[in-house]
């Protein structure tokens, strides 16, 4: 199986790019995020408390997204593989997806960090905001909480992954296309 970590800040385009790498690769898009407004707008009592939550910017406890993810896996033992996007964001995520991955007998093949700087990510988030009508994508000030707790939470993820080899950086601003192109570039080599 490929199974790659798309990482990346919020805004960074990891949901336009996994679309895209869903369709070439043929693999299963893990985004804990769609997984987590999916419980949002069914109305469920985990969903009512992960939309708390991400509307103050803070994130969901490790052992409801592994739970998620482990369903997924279970689902879906056939498939060419998955692309976790929003998940691991800490080291503790990481490791326990690492151990849950071994239970499947899988790993992940490699991380995929999308680079933006923050005057652009602040401005693609108003705008999915407008788009969306995503609560947590359309006040500036819960965008820039939102970044400053991906930065101080997951560097030592990049870090995490760097250790194994894993790490894989990509410039993550230009057109769709040509970011996809740099992506596929780094896929091809972990195959």
């Amino acid at each position: 199986m490929l199974n790659l970590v798309l990482f990346g800040p919020p805004g960074a385009g990891k949901g336009t790019q996994s679309q895209k790498l869903i369709e070439k690769y043929q693999l299963i898009h893990l985004s804990t995020g769609d997984l987590l407004r999916s419980e949002i707008s069914n109305g469920t009592t985990l969903g009512l408390e992960a939309k708390k939550l991400m509307d103050e910017g803070k994130l969901v406890p490790d052992e409801v997204v592994i739970g998620m993810i482990n369903n997924q896996l279970a689902k879906n033992p056939d498939v060419n593989g998955f692309i976790f996007d929003g998940f691991p964001r800490t080291v503790a995520q990481a490791e326990a997806l690492d151990a849950l991955l071994q239970k499947h007998n899988e790993q992940i093949a490699g991380m995929i960090s999308l680079e933006v700087n923050e005057d652009e990510l602040e401005k693609r988030l108003l705008l999915r905001g407008k788009d969306s009508g995503r609560a947590d994508d359309a006040n500036p000030e819960i965008i820039r909480k939102r970044i400053a707790e991906y930065q101080s939470k997951t560097t030592p993820v990049a870090n995490f992954y760097k250790q194994q080899g894993k790490l894989n950086t990509v410039y993550g601003i230009g057109t769709i296309d040509d970011i996809f192109n740099k992506i596929s570039e780094v896929i091809e080599k972990l195959k």
